[in-house]
């Protein structure tokens, strides 16, 4: 039995809903996930950045200082003078000062017994990828790793002092000659060619993600910019000049009109208050939405066209005709 041209409509009227459906729900399951996972992407990239080139080094320049006070006079290239040989061999080892010592994997070097027993016990702690020492060095180094400058203790100490340091540094270079030291020092590198615009637009994304906002804002307008029939989101910055409000004879206000995608840049104007538009947004909620070019729309913002706007736009131009008929 062959499907009727209404059924056969019908048919062909479902397979695009359908399809529709799954995209805006594989869409809307994209916006749920990504701001999340993300976030833990730019959190672990932040960590893992200041890890290798901060945390790292210092870890390791610290950890060869223990080792060097440490070992130097517990390691031997030679049996010392007054030890007891173990076995017959020189590879058996010997005890000295009460103290049983072994040789390394290279048969070099003599350390002490406990320092490789506490090594091989704590082998899983370094992960199961991670070569086992090849060396006495090695093996002092991974000693004083488990002992001395565990994992549980080294982050949290450097977390500490790292963000002491910051704010010692940041109340050191926000007045006075550590202000006028940044100051100069931002001017030098910003005349090199090529390295300018790295730093640029680095120091534009920090100074306003993490610089207190020099200019206050006191809300947010829609004005009518740059023409009639363009709408257009500012940061109302305060009250704008006398003159100018006196030759207009009504208040006039200082809008800051920041541009997508990035709204550290951006305009001032200058509009009647009379034409501005308060609108129910936060400046956090604004910017989001100068970031995200208009994607974001806070959910007090967001609304669905009214089937009587529509329904107008499809009447309006039969009731023209009517009229002139």
């Amino acid at each position: 039995m062959q499907p009727t041209h209404s059924e056969s409509e019908t048919i062909e009227t479902f397979k695009p809903t359908r399809a529709g459906g799954f995209r805006r729900a594989v869409l809307r399951g994209l916006g749920v996930v990504l701001p999340p996972l993300l976030t833990i992407a730019v959190l672990i990239w932040a960590w893992s950045t200041i890890e290798s080139y901060v945390l790292g080094p210092i870890e390791s320049s610290i950890r060869s200082a223990i080792v060097k006070g440490v070992s130097h006079s517990k390691t031997f290239s030679q049996v010392p003078k007054g030890a007891t040989a173990t076995g017959a061999r020189r590879l058996d080892g010997f005890s000295y000062k009460g103290e049983r010592y072994v040789p390394d994997p290279t048969g070099r070097r003599f350390l002490p017994e406990y320092v490789v027993k506490v090594v091989n016990e704590n082998a899983d702690r370094f992960g199961p990828y991670t070569a086992a020492p090849a060396s006495a060095n090695a093996f002092w180094h991974r000693y004083v790793e488990v002992v001395y400058m565990p994992r549980s203790i080294v982050v949290p100490v450097f977390l500490i002092v790292f963000l002491t340091i910051l704010y010692f540094v940041g109340r050191l270079f926000t007045f006075g000659l550590g202000h006028w030291f940044v100051r100069s020092f931002d001017a030098a590198i910003l005349r090199i060619p090529i390295v300018n615009k790295v730093y640029g637009s680095v120091k534009q994304v920090t100074d306003f993600a993490f610089s207190e906002r020099e200019i206050e804002f006191n809300r947010v307008v829609a004005i009518e910019y740059p023409r009639q029939g363009i709408w257009s989101r500012g940061f109302v910055t305060g009250n704008s000049m006398k003159e100018i409000s006196l030759a207009t004879g009504e208040p006039m206000l200082s809008v800051l009109m920041p541009t997508s995608p990035m709204p550290m840049t951006g305009f001032t104007v200058t509009v009647k208050r009379s034409e501005a538009i308060d609108l129910d947004l936060t400046i956090d909620e604004a910017i989001q939405f100068v970031v995200s070019c208009g994607v974001v729309v806070p959910p007090q913002q967001r609304y669905d066209v009214p089937v009587v706007l529509r329904s107008a736009s499809v009447i309006k131009p039969n009731s023209i005709t009517q009229e002139r008929k």
